[in-house]
């Protein structure tokens, strides 16, 4: 059986001015769908949320979900110095997967 892997990952605008917690199965789908604007609606399409600034890989769901409530439950500033921690310059890390 192949093993399924879980995301739980931050995005941000140009502006690094919003910050966004999720989680999803499919990290590069889930990042073309906020580049895209696929939910007109919805909170990322609204604030222009698309580049992924960090993220953690899971295999357990439960695990990848009780993760993103942590992040989602933190101050602002706690969660820039968890990016900076592995990503200072704030690169868009899906964009760098594909170079």
């Amino acid at each position: 059986m192949k093993e399924k892997y879980y995301f739980v990952y931050i995005s941000t605008n140009q502006r690094h001015t919003v910050l966004y917690t999720g989680v999803t199965n499919n990290i590069f789908k889930r990042d073309n769908q906020h580049k895209e604007k696929i939910k007109k609606n919805s909170f990322t399409a609204r604030y222009n949320v698309n580049k992924v600034v960090y993220y953690e890989t899971f295999t357990d769901v439960r695990n990848a979900i009780a993760r993103e409530k942590q992040i989602k439950g933190w101050l602002r500033k706690k969660k820039i110095d968890l990016i900076n921690s592995l990503n200072s310059e704030w690169k868009d890390m899906v964009e760098e997967s594909w170079k």
